[in-house]
């Protein structure tokens, strides 16, 4: 076996909090406020964005990983130019997924609330299906 674990290890995540946690510490990612970790701020420049990922590529390359510039992407709350790191272009987006609820970059959540509602909607009716079968077949139990 070379190195790393195998695919599904179930050391696999914990290792690589631990890394991650260690490149957030090194490039000032993670400040900690009033004893109150905070992983990730709000940056004000492209500048800073740009040094920001220089150093988390650096202190990756450090410890044996490495950024994928190619599947990093870039939200900006107002316009930004394309740029480049190390010669590859950083994609801008509009929108992304984040834990499952998509963030736009204007702060418009109809999107999401009609997804929630869809969500539901679809429950209640197998929901409703379901419970007008079993009225039904206890209904037929008793002629």
């Amino acid at each position: 076996m070379g190195k790393g674990v195998r695919q599904g290890c179930i050391l696999s995540p914990c290792l690589f909090n631990l890394y991650a946690e260690y490149i957030m510490r090194n490039t000032g990612l993670e400040e900690v406020l009033s004893g109150i970790k905070i992983a990730g701020r709000t940056i004000q420049s492209e500048e800073e964005l740009k040094s920001l990922l220089v150093k988390v590529k650096e202190e990756s390359e450090k410890v044996g990983l490495k950024l994928n510039i190619q599947k990093t992407k870039i939200m900006a709350s107002g316009p930004i130019t394309s740029w480049q790191i190390d010669g590859e272009t950083v994609e801008t987006v509009a929108d992304f997924i984040f834990l499952g609820s998509k963030i736009t970059a204007d702060g418009d959540c109809s999107h999401e609330i009609k997804r929630h509602l869809f969500l539901g909607r679809k429950v209640m009716t197998n929901l409703a299906s379901k419970l007008k079968a079993e009225t039904l077949l206890s209904q037929q139990g008793f002629i």
